[in-house]
């Protein structure tokens, strides 16, 4: 039987893109660890502070009142020096400078990548996905997704008034640069005619055919919804179906950085929380290498190697209900 070295020391950074419900999982992070009798230290600026060794303790009362915030107070970066091996090695340094005995990492695809490269040297790192494309492979949702999501239907809502009233085509644009989750769902739950995601490809004279039709059977307006990543560039979309001469003139919004922001919704910060709390237990009990996902309603622990060598991708039976519910 393996024993389990205890530990004493443990530090958190988020990484990468920000996402709403962050600063939840940092004091679920945090608090935890205290109830475990663990010296807690949070780093500042995420890879790149913990190169530069941007190591501070903290304490219960430095993350009260943080739930409700977008965003992270540890801040983020994207670091290029961590992706060399120089940097890294660095960044182990600082690790046992500061005497840490275990590392959790809070973000996206990059960031779990440059936590597995630290668990490879050896570093006990558990990982926690925060990404709103919801791209993360080893979990059904990642911290931020809900938040992001209830942000375009927002937006979608207002924008149909809008459309409605002047008989308009509003081509909206939702991050997902190789991932049509958020445009997927905004798309069921905002009504839209069609949706274009990274993973389906169709040309301008099909959408143009489904804008027309839209416009023959009396709708008022259409919205499309367009993830970034798609084939189909928005704007050179919007000049198409307008020299087409579809029924409907159209107008481009593009939600850009607004998705990220905002206060987490209910269950992004119980997600969060839930993630927290499961990354530190992970940690105490000697799990490393993983990250912990949500799988059905129960948390998981999922190895780091599986979730970078796979990614999450729109699911294809909900992609088939935005026309079906078109009509």
């Amino acid at each position: 039987m393996t024993q389990v070295l205890p530990i004493e020391r443990i530090a958190v950074l988020t990484s990468g893109g920000d996402a709403p419900g962050m600063n939840p999982a940092i004091r679920a992070v945090v608090r935890t660890a205290l109830a475990h009798d663990l010296e807690v230290y949070g780093v500042e600026e995420g890879y790149n502070g913990l190169i530069h060794g941007a190591f501070n303790r903290l304490e219960a009362r430095d993350v009260g009142g943080i739930m409700q915030r977008g965003g992270t107070m540890l801040m983020t970066a994207r670091s290029k020096e961590f992706m060399t091996e120089r940097g890294q090695r660095e960044a182990i340094h600082e690790l046992n400078k500061h005497g840490i005995d275990a590392l959790v990492v809070i973000g996206g695809d990059g960031s779990l990548r440059g936590a597995y490269a630290l668990s490879q040297q050896g570093v006990p790192v558990v990982g926690i996905p925060a990404s709103i494309d919801n791209d993360i492979w080893g979990t059904n949702m990642a911290i931020g997704v809900d938040t992001a999501l209830n942000t375009i239907l927002d937006a979608v809502d207002k924008l149909r008034d809008t459309a409605s009233s002047h008989q308009r085509a509003f081509l909206v644009e939702t991050m997902g640069r190789e991932c049509g989750y958020l445009a997927v769902m905004a798309g069921i739950i905002g009504g839209a005619e069609m949706v274009l995601i990274p993973e389906v490809q169709v040309t301008l004279d099909e959408i143009a055919g489904a804008v027309e039709d839209a416009y023959r059977r009396g709708k008022t307006h259409a919205i499309i919804i367009v993830a970034e990543g798609a084939e189909v560039k928005i704007q050179d979309l919007a000049r198409y179906l307008d020299e087409a001469d579809v029924g409907f003139k159209t107008r481009v919004t593009i939600l850009g950085h607004i998705q990220r922001g905002g206060r987490p919704t209910a269950f992004d910060r119980l997600l969060a929380s839930r993630m927290g709390v499961k990354a530190v237990e992970a940690a105490v009990n000697g799990r490393f290498g993983v990250m912990v996902g949500l799988r059905g309603r129960e948390m998981s622990l999922v190895p780091l190697k599986d979730v970078i060598s796979r990614q999450r991708k729109a699911n294809m039976e909900y992609f088939a209900m935005v026309r079906m519910l078109a009509r």
